[in-house]
C-alpha cells in the first residue's frame, strides 16, 4: 500500500519510491550526517542540478525561526523572567540541539515537497510489496 509524502518524509525515504534511504544513520549520532547522492532502490539522483541544496537553508531557517519563537514565549510563560541572558542561553542551546534535526529535515521537505522534477511513483513500493509477499509465500 502506497505510503503518503509526510510519512516518508518524516522516515527520509526516497522521494520517488519512498522505499530508500535519503540518509545513512540517525538524526543524532555520534557519526557525521551522509546524504546519499541517488537512492539505492530507484536511482533517483537527490541533487537535482549543481547547487540545488542551497534552497534549503530557507527552509532550515523558516524552522529555526519557529523553534527560537516558541522557545522564547515558553521561557516567557513558564519564568516570567526579564534576564536577556536567560533568552540568549535558551534560544543558544535550542539552535544547537536542532541543528542536525533542521539539516535533515530541510533538505528532505525541499524534497518532498517543493520540488517539482521528482515526483512520486508507487509502481517501485508496489513492486517491492508483491516481492515480500512471494518470498513469504516460498517461506511456508
Amino acid at each position: 500500500m502506497p505510503t503518503s509524502k509526510f510519512h516518508a518524509m518524516i522516515h527520509s525515504k526516497c522521494p520517488k519510491c519512498h522505499v530508500g534511504n535519503v540518509f545513512e544513520g540517525k538524526v543524532y549520532s555520534l557519526h557525521k550526517q551522509q546524504m546519499n547522492e541517488v537512492c539505492p532502490h530507484c536511482g533517483v539522483k537527490y541533487e537535482v542540478e549543481p547547487g540545488y541544496f542551497y534552497a534549503a537553508m530557507y527552509v532550515s531557517y523558516a524552522l529555526s525561526v519557529a523553534q527560537t519563537v516558541t522557545v522564547s514565549i515558553a521561557i516567557a510563560i513558564l519564568t516570567r523572567s526579564e534576564s536577556p541572558w536567560l533568552y540568549i542561553a535558551g534560544l543558544a542551546l535550542t539552535i544547537l540541539i536542532f541543528s542536525p534535526f533542521n539539516f535533515r529535515y530541510a533538505r528532505l521537505i525541499l524534497l518532498h515537497f517543493l520540488t517539482p522534477k521528482i515526483s512520486y511513483d508507487p509502481r517501485y513500493e508496489l513492486a517491492l510489496e508483491a516481492e515480500n509477499k512471494n518470498q513469504e509465500a516460498s517461506k511456508q
